[in-house]
């Protein structure tokens, strides 16, 4: 590990020390700082929340961005926390798993689970929490900086995922796994590139969305399951989100099977619906004029 990283990895111990509600509190105080400097993430959150909330009045929906810039700055403080603590000490703050049987019955089959894992909630805490319960492989975009990789490996320790790239290889891999019986988690609201995916609707509105993880259900026969970790008020912890998939996510015809995948992620963004990541530019296409353009939200922001 290089010295500079090794360095971050210390600061994130010493984070990890501080109770989670003073960790969650530091959050919510860097989203609120962020909106009132009208950062690209609060004019971003901003242009989704017109678009995916376009019934809600101004005064609602500023109400709605305030808490949606603090449960991002909670996001950013907190996996510093889970990063620091460990996974040991991660899982002891669940607090309660609803649909966790689901989980349980899909691996009793061994016909293969695909774990879909909005960007929700806290998606570290609920990667240790699946690998608490079987192995299970991820497939993830390496991070721009290398040495961030032996960081990562680091601080997830016994329970790191097998970490699989996206690309040819990586997924040939997930096949194999999936046809063996096992676990793979994807995040299914990873926007890919153009000509890549499939538009489908997303709150409403025409959004481009992933093919691969349709195909991998419809070629396995593998259980799709949706789950996320939501983070409780006042620091209390977290409670663990498992949900069947609709009906339609492994249809052959990719329209069908993506809309589905999207309505997945709307059942899981409904049951907290500030805490997803709404400043990611979801809604872009080449095909229409771009809404996150530097005016788009300065007049709400």
């Amino acid at each position: 590990m290089r010295p500079d990283i090794y360095l971050l990895y210390l600061l994130l111990r010493l984070v990890s020390l501080f109770p989670l509600r003073t960790v969650h509190a530091l959050g919510a105080w860097i989203g609120r700082r962020s909106l009132r400097a009208k950062s690209r993430s609060a004019r971003f959150s901003d242009v989704n929340l017109h678009l995916a909330r376009p019934e809600l009045g101004h005064a609602e929906r500023m109400e709605l961005l305030r808490r949606t810039m603090e449960e991002s700055g909670k996001s950013v403080t907190e996996v510093a926390a889970i990063w620091g603590g460990g996974a040991e000490k991660a899982l002891g703050l669940v607090r309660e798993v609803v649909g966790g049987e689901l989980f349980a019955e899909a691996l009793a089959s061994g016909k293969g689970v695909i774990v879909a894992a909005p960007h929700l909630g806290c998606w570290e805490l609920l990667n240790y929490w699946l690998s608490s319960k079987t192995p299970m492989a991820i497939l993830y975009r390496p991070p721009r900086i290398h040495a961030i990789e032996a960081l990562l490996r680091k601080v997830r320790g016994k329970l790191a995922p097998e970490q699989v790239r996206a690309e040819g290889a990586g997924v040939r891999t997930l096949f194999k796994r999936l046809g063996a019986g096992g676990t793979v988690g994807i995040l299914p609201d990873q926007k890919p590139r153009e000509g890549e995916g499939e538009f489908a609707p997303f709150f409403g509105v025409d959004a481009l969305t992933m093919v691969l993880l349709p195909r991998l259900a419809a070629r396995t026969g593998a259980t799709v399951l949706f789950s996320f970790a939501e983070r409780l008020p006042n620091g209390e912890g977290f409670r663990i989100h498992v949900l069947p998939a609709p009906e339609g996510i492994d249809n052959g015809d990719l329209k069908i099977a993506c809309t589905a995948l999207n309505r997945g992620v709307e059942q899981c963004v409904e049951r907290a619906f500030a805490q997803y990541q709404w400043h990611y530019k979801r809604y872009t296409s080449r095909h229409r004029a771009d809404p996150y353009k530097a005016n788009a939200g300065a007049k709400a922001c």
